[in-house]
This record gives C-alpha cells, sequence and structure tokens, in this order.
C-alpha cells in the first residue's frame, strides 16, 4: 500500500491538501492518508466493477424470483455504502503496519529468492492460503454464537445481485478479508502483486454474486463460482469456499450446484412460466 500512498503524497496530498509543514512520514498523517484511499478505492472498486456486472453480466430475469426482495438492490448498495467505512478502520491498521515495514512485501523482482517464478508461486500460494482462510472464518461465522449477530444481514439476499457482494455487516466483513491482509506478514510479496491480488479479489467477490452460473465443464466441481455461491445462500450449510470446492470437499460441505442439475433459480422461473 505504500505505493499508492507514496503516488497519493506525490501528485495529490503535498501539493494541495495538507499543510507544507506536515512531513509525509508523520504517523497520524498516514494513517488519515490510508483511510482516505483505502474507502475511496474500495468505494471505486466496489461501485465500478458492480454496476459493469450488474449491467453486462448479472441475468435480470432473476429479479422475478419469489425470494429477490422488495428494493432489493438499493438496500444492497445502502448496506455496503453503510458498512465500508467501519471495514476500512481494522483494514487500514493493517495497511499502516505495511506501510511502517512490518510486513514481508518487497519492491523488486531482484528481492525474490526465486526470482519471477518466486513472483509466479506467491500468487498460486497467495490463492490456496486465503481459500483456506476465508473457508474456515466463513464457516465459523455460521456457527450460532457468530451468526445472527455478524454473518445473517449478507444471508438476507438469498439471490444475489453484484451488489450484494459487499453488503456485509462490518465485522463479518473484515473477518473474511483478514487472510488477504495476514498473508504479506507471513510470507515474502511483490508490493505491485499484492495490489493486483486486492483488485482480484474484490472482482471475484462480486462474480460470485453475479448470477452467472456458467462455469466450463472441466472445472465445474473445481472452481468455486456464483452457481456454488447461490446455493450458499440459499441453502445455508454448504459451499464457504472462496475460490475453489476443495476445503468444501475436506470439510464435507460441498454440494454440487443446483443450477448444474436443472434445479437453480433460473429453471425455478421456467418452470413457473410454463405453469
Amino acid at each position: 500500500m505504500d505505493l499508492v500512498l507514496d503516488a497519493a503524497d506525490r501528485h495529490l496530498l503535498t501539493p494541495y491538501v495538507y499543510p507544507a509543514g506536515w512531513p509525509e512520514g508523520e504517523p497520524c498523517r498516514q494513517l488519515l492518508s490510508l483511510f482516505a484511499i483505502t474507502n475511496l478505492g474500495a468505494l471505486a472498486l466496489y461501485l465500478l466493477f458492480g454496476t459493469l456486472s450488474y449491467y453486462c453480466i448479472f441475468d435480470h430475469e432473476l429479479m422475478k424470483h419469489p425470494q429477490f426482495l422488495e428494493n432489493q438492490v438499493r438496500r444492497e448498495i445502502a448496506y455496503a455504502l453503510r458498512s465500508l467505512p467501519w471495514i476500512s478502520v481494522p483494514t487500514v491498521a493493517l495497511f499502516f503496519a505495511e506501510v511502517r515495514g512490518y510486513s514481508k512485501l518487497y519492491d523488486n523482482i531482484e528481492d525474490s529468492p526465486y526470482g519471477w517464478s518466486g513472483v509466479f508461486l506467491s500468487m498460486l500460494s497467495f490463492l490456496f492460503f486465503t481459500d483456506m482462510g476465508i473457508y474456515w472464518i466463513h464457516r465459523a461465522l455460521h456457527h450460532r454464537l457468530l451468526y445472527k449477530r455478524f454473518h445473517k444481514p449478507h444471508h438476507l439476499w438469498k439471490i444475489a445481485t453484484p451488489f450484494a457482494s459487499h453488503a456485509f455487516h462490518p465485522v463479518d466483513g473484515f473477518m473474511q478479508s483478514l487472510p488477504y491482509h495476514v498473508y504479506p506478514f507471513l510470507f515474502p510479496l511483490h508490493k505491485v502483486t499484492y495490489l493486483g491480488l486486492y483488485i482480484f479479489v474484490n472482482v471475484w467477490t462480486i462474480s460470485i454474486h453475479d448470477g452467472d452460473y456458467r462455469v466450463p465443464s472441466p472445472l465445474r466441481h473445481i472452481i468455486n463460482g456464483s452457481a456454488h455461491h447461490t446455493d450458499h445462500h440459499l441453502y445455508f450449510d454448504y459451499n464457504y469456499g472462496q475460490y475453489f470446492t476443495l476445503w468444501d470437499k475436506i470439510g464435507g460441505s460441498y454440494k454440487s450446484p443446483a443450477a448444474f442439475e436443472g434445479k437453480g433459480p433460473l429453471d425455478y422461473l421456467r418452470k413457473l412460466r410454463e405453469k
């Protein structure tokens, strides 16, 4: 995140926003800047990719489903916009620790002991590490002591739209993002790669709520897509994973998506029309 902070300081904050006597490396200034950058960045990613997905990918026929709520899209967006600033508070604390040099993020490819192959391997390990972390955190959030207080608001959206992707209770939203932020404190990761993965994570989160149930046949039971996550919203105890189905299969919570068996929400609507 220091790359983004440096760019913001150089092009905007130092020349136009902050007093000339306030040093760029001063901790309070860094915290304030990170809070603004994190919120604006999250908002931009959510609204940009959520809107593109909603208008270009999401099947609006799903809005006719009986479990699609009145004014649901507006409610999803409103809930997300209320939650994002609160989610950013602990997130900024972790970004601040990165900026102050406590993580294992590095600047140059030469700093990786394995060069470009190390960068590629770190991307794969990031995906598998975060997929594992999210699976267990997500599953824990379904425990009766946590579910009603923190995770139930996200399950309000039975037939989700892309805008439901960030419509979490703040504690829920931060806990499920925690593996992404913990990774660079445990393992080396290139800074630009980390920023790219941060964007990818947000886009993927939107994609599993986009109502596009198509997955290439060879990957249907490997990749956790929108069809899998839709069944999670509908049937509650299945498909907790983020990218892959691996941990659901290990944990005994995997369910073959109803949409792959002709029993998904769109199939239900088609049967209603036939009647």
